[in-house]
C-alpha cells in the first residue's frame, strides 16, 4: 500500500496554497481600489484645478513674450475661461483692469485680494527668462535656411561617425543639433553655428557690449544662443541676464497680476457611495472570487497532479509497464523521459542478465574438462602423464585467456583502459603475425610502405591477432586471408580480408557484440569466445581510432583498422 503523503508536502495543497495567496492578493488589491476610486469620486480634486491655474499662467506668458502690449488679450482669456471654467482677471501692478473672463470677473478684485501669480516672460519659473521671449532675435527665412542647411550637414556627420543625432527649432527660428546620446563629436561640429546671421548681429553686438561694461571683461563672445563663449563666473551671469532683461523689455507686454478664481468645473455627483449596501456588494464580490479561485485550482491541479501518481505508482512497481503519455506539457515530458529510462534500465539488466550467462558458459567448459581429468586421474582410471599434464595446461590457458579478456573488458568500460606509445615499425609486426597464422589457410601480407607509427605494439599485436585467428578460422582449407597495409593522410589503415562464407546482414551489426557468434551452437573450435572482437574494437578506440566490418555473403569479409597518426 502506498504511503500517504503529509498534508505539508502535498503538491496538490502547496499547489492551492500558492493560488489562494494570488487570489487573497488579487483581491485585496480589488477591494483597496474599489475603495479609492470611490474616495476619489466623493471627495473633489485639487489638482484639477491646480492643472488649469498652470494652463491659464503659460499661456499668459506665452502671450505677453510674444506682444509689446496686452491689446488683444481678451479672447485669449475667454478661450481659457471656457475650457477650464475658471474666472480670469488681468490688472496692471497697481490692480488697473486689463482684460477679464466672464467680464464682471474684474469685479471680485479689490485691493486686498492676493494674485494667483505675476505675468512676466522676463522672471518666469523661478527668475528665468520664458524662451518665447525673442525680441530682436528673430530670424527671416533666408537665414532660417541657411541655418538649416549647416545643421542638416552637422547631423549627417554625425551619422556617419555613429552618433545620431536631430534638430530642435528654437523660438527664434535657429536650429540646434542635439545628439540622441547627449554626446559631442568635435569632427562634426560647425563653427558657422555659434556665429550671429541676419537680424541677430546687432542686437547680439549691443548685448556683448554691454554685459563686457557690466563685469569688467575685455574679450568677450556670446553665442546666438546667450551662452559665454570665453569667460565664465557668477557675476558674468548675472550680468548677461540683466542686460537681456533691459533689452529684451521693449519687445514683451508689462508686468500683470492674473486672479483666478472660481471651480475648475461643476462638481460631479458622486457616482459611488461607501453605504453600507455597497460595502456589502464589495464584501460578496471578494467572497465569490475567492470561491470560484479556490474551485478552478482545486479542478487544475488535481489534473495536474494525477500524471504524477501514476509516475510514482509505475516506479513502486519497479517500471515494468510504461506510463501513459496523455499531455504535451512538462509532466508529459516527465512520463516520457521515465518511460525512456525505464526502457533502457530493462535493456540494461537483460544485457547484464546475457552477460552472466555467457561467462557461466565460457568458464564451465574449461572447468568441466579440468574436473574431469583430475577424477579419472584421483580414482586410478588414467595415468597422470605428459598429455594429461598437456590438456589439463591447455585448460588452464583457455581460463586464463577468458579471464584477461574479460579483465579488459571491465578496464573498458570504467574508462582506464591504458595505451603505452612507442615508436615501431608496422610491417615487421605484421610480418611476425602473418608467419604465426600460416597453415591450412594462406596468409599473405601486402604492403607498399613501412612506416614507423607511434602506437602500442602489446595492443596492436592483439587486435591484429585475434582479426587474423577469426579470418583464418572462418576461412576454409585453401582458402586466403590477405593483410593490407596503406598510409593515407594523417591515418593508418590495416584490412584484413579473408575468403570465407562471409556474414549475414542481419548479423553484420552484431558482430562486436561480446559473447555473439555466428555459430549459434556455440562451439568454441568454430566461434571463439566471443570477446575478441569487442576487446579489439575497445583498443582501436582506446587509440583514438575505429574498428569496421563488411562483408559479402559467400565472397568473405573485411575488418578495417583505421589509427590515426
Amino acid at each position: 500500500m502506498s504511503p500517504t503523503v503529509p498534508l505539508h508536502r502535498s503538491l496538490l495543497i502547496r499547489l492551492v496554497a500558492t493560488s489562494m495567496l494570488i487570489a487573497v492578493c488579487a483581491v485585496a488589491a480589488t477591494a483597496w481600489l474599489t475603495t479609492e476610486l470611490t474616495r476619489r469620486a466623493v471627495v473633489p480634486e485639487p489638482s484639477r484645478a491646480l492643472t488649469a491655474d498652470t494652463d491659464i499662467y503659460d499661456a499668459l506668458i506665452g502671450y505677453a513674450a510674444t506682444h509689446r502690449t496686452w491689446a488683444g488679450v481678451d479672447g485669449v482669456l475667454r478661450t481659457l475661461a471656457e475650457r477650464t471654467g475658471r474666472r480670469i482677471a488681468l490688472t496692471t501692478p497697481d490692480r488697473r483692469p486689463i482684460a477679464a473672463a466672464p467680464a464682471d470677473a474684474i469685479t471680485a478684485v479689490a485691493v486686498s485680494s492676493v494674485p494667483t501669480a505675476a505675468v512676466d516672460p522676463l522672471n518666469s519659473d523661478g527668475g528665468l527668462i520664458d524662451p518665447r521671449a525673442v525680441g530682436p532675435y528673430r530670424l527671416g527665412a533666408s537665414d532660417r535656411s541657411a541655418l538649416d542647411r549647416i545643421a542638416a550637414d552637422q547631423v549627417a556627420c554625425l551619422a556617419k561617425v555613429g552618433y545620431p543625432a536631430e534638430t530642435v527649432r528654437t523660438p527664434s527660428g535657429r536650429p540646434v543639433v542635439q545628439p540622441a546620446d547627449g554626446r559631442r563629436e568635435e569632427f562634426c561640429e560647425s563653427w558657422a553655428l555659434d556665429q550671429p546671421v541676419g537680424a541677430e548681429r546687432a542686437p547680439l553686438a549691443e548685448l556683448t557690449e554691454r554685459v563686457a561694461v557690466c563685469a569688467g571683461e575685455q574679450k568677450l563672445f556670446i553665442t546666438p544662443l546667450f551662452a559665454v563663449a570665453y569667460g565664465s563666473g557668477a557675476q558674468l551671469q548675472s550680468c548677461l541676464d540683466a542686460e537681456r532683461r533691459a533689452q529684451l523689455r521693449p519687445w514683451v507686454a508689462p508686468i500683470a497680476l492674473v486672479f483666478v478664481t472660481g471651480p475648475a468645473a461643476p462638481e460631479p455627483e458622486p457616482g459611488v457611495t461607501l453605504s453600507r449596501r455597497n460595502v456589502l456588494r464589495i464584501a460578496g464580490t471578494t467572497t465569490l472570487v475567492f470561491v470560484v479561485a479556490a474551485a478552478a485550482t482545486i479542478l487544475v491541479g488535481r489534473r495536474l497532479v494525477r500524471p504524477l501518481r501514476l509516475l510514482t505508482d509505475a516506479a513502486r512497481r519497479d517500471a515494468r509497464h510504461p506510463v501513459p503519455v496523455t499531455t504535451r506539457d512538462e509532466i508529459g515530458y516527465l512520463a516520457a523521459a521515465f518511460n525512456d529510462l525505464a526502457a533502457r534500465r530493462q535493456a540494461v539488466e537483460r544485457q547484464r542478465t546475457e552477460m552472466v550467462s555467457d561467462i557461466a558458459h565460457e568458464l564451465r567448459t574449461p572447468l568441466t574438462n579440468i574436473r574431469a581429468w583430475l577424477e579419472s586421474a584421483r580414482d586410478g582410471v588414467i595415468t597422470v602423464d605428459a598429455e594429461v599434464l598437456e590438456v589439463l595446461v591447455e585448460e588452464s590457458i583457455l581460463l586464463h585467456h577468458v579471464v584477461d579478456d574479460l579483465g579488459d573488458l571491465a578496464a573498458a568500460d570504467a574508462g582506464s583502459l591504458r595505451v603505452h606509445r612507442e615508436p615501431i615499425y608496422v610491417r615487421d609486426l605484421l610480418e611476425q603475425l602473418v608467419g604465426v597464422h600460416q597453415g591450412g589457410v594462406r596468409v599473405v601480407l601486402e604492403a607498399a610502405a613501412d612506416p614507423e607509427v607511434s602506437v602500442d605494439p602489446v595492443r596492436l599485436r592483439q587486435i591484429v591477432g585475434n582479426l587474423l585467428s577469426n579470418a583464418v578460422r572462418h576461412t576454409p582449407p585453401g582458402g586466403r586471408v590477405t593483410v593490407r597495409l596503406e598510409v593515407r593522410p594523417a591515418q593508418l589503415e590495416i584490412a584484413v580480408t579473408d575468403t570465407g562464407s562471409g556474414i549475414a546482414p542481419a548479423d553484420l551489426a552484431k558482430v562486436f557484440d561480446r559473447f555473439w557468434r555466428a555459430d549459434t551452437s556455440r562451439t568454441r573450435a568454430t566461434g571463439g569466445s566471443g570477446l575478441g572482437l569487442a576487446i579489439s574494437r575497445q583498443l582501436a578506440h582506446a587509440h583514438g581510432g575505429e574498428l569496421t566490418a563488411t562483408s559479402e555473403p559467400g565472397h568473405g569479409s573485411t575488418f578495417t583498422l583505421v589509427l590515426p597518426i
